[in-house]
């Protein structure tokens, strides 16, 4: 029994410790993971908590962690990851059976997951948390209190030292497919060997106060604007894969409505890209197009402001180079408001915060 214990301990410390590790390199990305619940759920005046919400889990998740392997204060941990391993649970259970979420996102991007994955995964979990708590009383601390309490002190301050960082400077190991390296046509592209969901479709309309049915091929011949139309329905016939490319909806559209994409990505020297979800706080002014900031670079390098906000254009004269964007790619491509990309073509040559603008220059010489 006692091996058993200790491997069930080691086995939960490590993955809660883990999970909250490879989460709290990203927490924003958790955050988006739960305002997509929240949307699912209608619940989006928690929209704004999102991210408070994300920071504590993540640093709970590590410091319940450290308790666990380190055996302190076990009962109190115990029913507190057993508490958070039933609502875990509950999620996962969500989003594989209600097909309404497409990952729970349990190990952020670095190690995505299917939802069937995440749900078994946490019933796995469920299972040894349940044989901890049953025998908490079996298990010692392996350190004195006082040394475990500042264990659980250190813990939490690196856990939040860890957030406050990557949230001010990028994550430290970036796993989207807008990464340094990465060339985003390549990554736009849809994979060999892909399959799409096969849909029929039926539309509805009202026509002499009677509504009625068509599969879209058998439309009526007399189809004209006798017939109302109310709505489209759609019905899955074939499963696709889960093969698709790994960037989609990205989309560089000039003020004038042009979609430029491929000729910006196309470009065969180095320019910059500023992504800016939000016109910036005046903290960072330093993100302005700024000629004392590039000096010389601003007049041979092409420099264009991606934003879905379009009161941004109001901050920068009319010869600045305006492009928009979907704001949920724009939050995918850059976790800091604004994010510097240097590119070369449609390869990111560095990805840079507003915090480390000062490095973008030297990309470019």
């Amino acid at each position: 029994m006692r091996v058993l214990l200790t491997i069930a301990r080691i086995l939960v410390g490590l993955l809660f410790i883990f999970s909250g590790l490879v989460k709290a390199n990203d927490p924003l990305g958790l955050s988006y993971k739960m305002q997509e619940f929240f949307e699912v759920w209608h619940l989006n005046a928690l929209n704004d908590y999102s991210l408070v919400l994300a920071l504590v889990m993540n640093i709970f998740e590590i410091v319940a962690g450290v308790a666990i392997l380190l055996g302190w204060r076990t009962k109190l941990f115990t029913w507190l990851l057993f508490l958070l391993i039933v609502f875990f649970t509950f999620l996962t259970a969500y989003a594989a059976f209600s097909g309404k979420i497409a990952a729970c996102g349990c190990f952020g991007d670095c190690i995505p997951l299917t939802p069937i994955q995440s749900f078994w995964k946490d019933v796995i979990l469920f299972v040894l948390i349940l044989f901890l708590l049953i025998n908490h009383r079996k298990i010692h601390s392996v350190a004195s209190s006082r040394a475990a309490i500042i264990i659980l002190v250190l813990s939490t301050l690196a856990a939040a030292g860890l957030q406050w960082y990557v949230l001010k400077h990028l994550p430290i190991i970036d796993c989207l497919p807008y990464k340094k390296g990465n060339d985003l046509l390549e990554q736009m592209k849809t994979p060999p060997g892909a399959i799409a969901d096969e849909y029929s479709y039926t539309f509805k309309y009202r026509k002499n106060g009677k509504i009625v049915e068509f599969p879209e091929d058998n439309l009526p011949e007399d189809l004209d604007d006798s017939y109302e139309f109310l709505e489209r329905g759609q019905k899955l016939v074939k499963k696709g894969n889960d093969l698709k490319a790994k960037i989609t909806d990205f989309n560089l559209v000039t003020q004038s409505g042009n979609d430029t994409t491929q000729a910006i990505l196309s470009y065969p020297g180095k320019y910059v890209l500023l992504f800016m979800l939000t016109k910036p706080a005046p903290a960072d002014l330093k993100a302005r197009v700024d000629e004392k900031f590039w000096g010389d670079l601003s007049n041979t390098v092409p420099f264009y402001i991606v934003t879905a906000d379009p009161e941004v254009a109001k901050l920068y004269p009319a010869t600045t180079r305006i492009l928009t964007c979907d704001g949920t790619v724009i939050k995918t491509a850059a976790r800091a408001n604004p994010t510097y990309f240097v590119m070369q073509g449609a390869k990111v040559l560095g990805k840079y915060s507003y915090a480390d603008a000062d490095k973008v220059p030297r990309m470019l010489k």
